[in-house]
Formats: structure tokens, sequence, C-alpha cells
């Protein structure tokens, strides 16, 4: 287990939790462009590291799983409401009323998620360290959209730190967890694969969601925003450099 790179998870989302206390009239694009890119980021490490691994382990029984993966992550933005793809799906006004334990419960479970590829042990030797800048690079709007919901739902204080500690430290535990469980017990290595197949379902929804949904009321992409996605799959390519 590299704990370097926990620590970069842990931080970047630390990091982007305390953006929206500290800075309170940040540029309204900002958030757009940064989705595009860590989408854009994360979508390409998915496919060029992730999916090989999957498919190499599993064979055509990868589909199923990401697929499953895909659609669980439908159910849970139900209950987080679209808070992982760094926006949410709440009407104007309806922040006040959220309710906030179905909101952490389902975007904890998508962080554990998250977790648990980073302690699988992967073929690729690039594919580590190339997930660790994909997820921190999602991790930090998605902490952002957390706590401006929880700000405006009148969440402050201890109270407010809390939740952002506690969920910074949910994808570094899973991972750990997953790499302690999977170092201990070939079954658990296999059963590690399966979910790391789901994981990449739940990835491409994010990604894609993040494409045609983030800041706009359309679906547009706005030359800037293509200019962010293209940042974002340079960067997944240059992962490719690890190899």
């Amino acid at each position: 287990m590299n704990w370097l790179l926990l620590i970069i998870i842990f931080a970047a989302t630390i990091g982007g939790g305390i953006i929206p206390m500290v800075v309170r009239k940040a540029n309204p694009n900002l958030p757009i462009y940064l989705l595009a890119l860590s989408g854009a980021c994360l979508f390409g490490i998915t496919i060029l590291h992730l999916v090989p691994e999957v498919y190499h382990e599993l064979g055509h029984k990868a589909g199923i799983y990401i697929v499953a993966g895909f659609f669980l992550q439908v159910a849970l933005q139900q209950l987080s409401h679209g808070t992982e793809h760094g926006h949410t799906h709440l009407p104007q006004g309806d922040h006040d009323h959220v309710s906030i334990t179905p909101l952490l419960l389902g975007l904890s479970v998508h962080a554990f998620m998250e977790g648990i590829p980073l302690g699988f042990r992967f073929a690729d030797p690039a594919a580590l360290s190339s997930l660790v800048i994909g997820v921190a690079a999602h991790k930090l709007p998605e902490a952002m959209t957390l706590i401006t919901v929880m700000m405006h739902s009148h969440q402050h204080g201890a109270k407010l730190w809390r939740i952002l500690l506690i969920f910074s430290a949910v994808t570094p535990a899973a991972a750990i967890l997953a790499a302690v469980l999977g170092s201990h017990s070939v079954y658990i290595t296999n059963i590690i694969v399966y979910l790391v197949a789901l994981v990449i379902g739940a990835f491409l929804h994010i990604s894609t969601t993040i494409f045609y949904e983030s800041g706009t009321r359309h679906h547009e992409l706005s030359k800037r925003k293509v200019l962010a996605i293209m940042a974002g799959l340079l960067l997944a390519f240059l992962t490719l450099i690890f190899e």
C-alpha cells in the first residue's frame, strides 16, 4: 500500500471542501471547466488503464459487471442528487430542505467504491498511479459541491468540518481495507476484481454525465468546455508514460 497516494486523495478532497468555505465570490465558470477537465481525465484513465485490467482478469464477464456498475451509480445518485459528478439535481431553493442523511449515505457508498480499486494489485504498473490522478481530480469538485450543499443547508462550524473530514477519509479507508483483505485471501482478491468492474461502470456514468450536464441548461458544449475536456483527456494520455 502506497501511503503517499492515499494522502494525495485525502488532501484533494479536503482542498475541494475548503474552497467554498473560504472563497465566497469565485468565478461561476470555474466549477464548470474544472468538472469538464476532471470528468475527461477520469474517463480517459478508466478506458486506458482500468478496462483492460478487468477484461484481462474476467474476460467477457467484465462487461456484465461494468454495465451493472453503471446502473448501480444511477441508483446511488437518487440518494446523492448527483453530488458525485459535481452538481446537484435539486431544484433551485431546495438546498435548504435537502435530507442530509440520504445524501451523505449515497455519496459515502460511492466514495467507498472509489477506494476499492486503489487497494487492488494491478498488472499494469501505470494503473495505480494513473487512477490516483483521476480520482483526485474527481474528488476536488465532488467535495466542493458537497460542502456547498451543506452550507446552503445551514450546516456550519464544527459539524461542517466533521462531515468533510469523515468524507475525505472514506476513500482511503476503502483502499486500505481492500489491500489488507486482498493480501490475506486469494478468494477476496477475486471478489475485488468484480468490484473493480462495478466501479468502472460507476466511473463511466459519472464522467459521461459531467460531459453533458455540468454548467449547461441545454447540454451544449462551449468552446472553453471542449478545451477543458481536451486538457483532461491529454492528462489521461500522459499517464501512459508511467508504463
